[in-house]
């Protein structure tokens, strides 16, 4: 067991090295793709190098995207190989079921981000927290990549998606809580932007984060509740691993507008409230919930009761408030 830990640890730091080239960069998902779905493990812990914006670094050169996408490949094919030797039989790498492991996105503030003192925060964690100090549950903070949630969540490293997660569009692939947050997609504009309203798209490049809810509504066609037919209009669409990624290429001028959660663009606004706009007209209007893998029901309805508790108790406006700075609004909460 000892070596095999050890085998793992090498291959998370090669995988966390990749990270490092290119997690800023509009051109990584070629790249993270490239890497098999058998990195999951690896991958999850890439995200503890997330940092806010104003720590970015700087877009990888072409070179070094490819030396990134070497390194990348060899990781995958490695863990792949050590995955199947220990054939997944291990306990300890499954969720344990009286572990409440939270799979997030690492840079997606205020629902889950690293602080500057090196610890997991977040709206979505704390709420986590709580529940599972109410229910007797240990909390387990999972970040994970986020193009493979799914793989994390069915193989059992995790045993729930919160992150601001949106379920409308979801039903059918997750058993979720009910809905305890609302939100709504958003296009941002730079303040000196001509862009005012939705029409003002056409010829523009757009981004969002890749398999968020921005990218799949922006994919789907009208007649699903899509946009698919303004999308069509942009001159490009693009996608990248987080919004901190976006956000930067929004500002250097790269792309003129960042398709995404109304909570992210509300945090963005708070930090720098004279860099950025939200256009009026949303894209669509949504819930966040929190997802379990199809059929945990028993899970999804524990956490269910356990945050309408929270919010009759008034220990959900106290963590709304706690993040108030960074535009989270205690008048979004939905389950009462």
């Amino acid at each position: 067991m000892q070596a095999l830990d050890a085998l793992r640890t090498s291959v998370r730091r090669a995988v966390r090295s990749t990270r490092s080239y290119f997690c800023t960069s509009r051109h990584n998902l070629s790249c993270r793709q490239a890497c098999s779905t058998s990195t999951a493990s690896a991958l999850s812990a890439t995200h503890s190098a997330a940092v806010l914006p104003n720590k970015l670094m700087p877009v990888a050169s072409s070179r070094s995207l490819k030396t990134a996408a070497r390194i990348c490949l060899c990781a995958a094919l490695f863990l792949g190989a050590l995955m199947l030797s220990s054939c997944m039989s291990s306990s300890s790498e499954s969720a344990d079921s009286n572990t409440l492991t939270v799979g997030f996105d690492a840079s997606y503030p205020p629902y889950g981000f690293m602080g500057q003192d090196g610890t997991y925060q977040g709206f979505d964690l704390d709420l986590a927290r709580e529940v599972a100090k109410r229910t007797g549950m240990t909390f387990k903070a999972a970040p994970i990549d986020w193009d493979t949630k799914d793989v994390a969540l069915n193989s059992g490293m995790i045993n729930c998606i919160w992150n601001g997660f949106t379920k409308e569009g979801r039903e059918n692939l997750y058993t979720f809580s009910e809905p305890y947050m609302m939100n709504a997609q958003v296009v941002v504009v730079r303040s000196d932007s001509p862009i005012k309203e939705l029409s003002d798209l056409s010829k523009k490049a757009v981004l969002t984060q890749v398999e968020s809810a921005a990218d799949k509504i922006l994919k789907t066609p009208a007649s699903s509740n899509g946009r698919a037919e303004l999308a069509s209009q942009f001159s490009r669409l693009d996608t990248v691993a987080d919004y901190n990624a976006a956000f930067l290429q929004l500002e250097s001028g790269v792309v003129d507008a960042v398709a995404c959660d109304m909570s992210i663009a509300a945090y963005q606004l708070a930090q720098s409230k004279t860099s950025y706009r939200i256009l009026d007209e949303k894209l669509s209007s949504e819930h966040y919930a929190v997802a379990f893998a199809k059929g945990n029901t028993a899970l999804a309805q524990k956490v269910t009761d356990t945050l309408r508790e929270m919010y009759k108790d008034g220990t959900v406006k106290k963590l709304c408030d706690n993040y108030a700075s960074y535009g989270l609004r205690y008048d979004g909460w939905v389950l009462k």
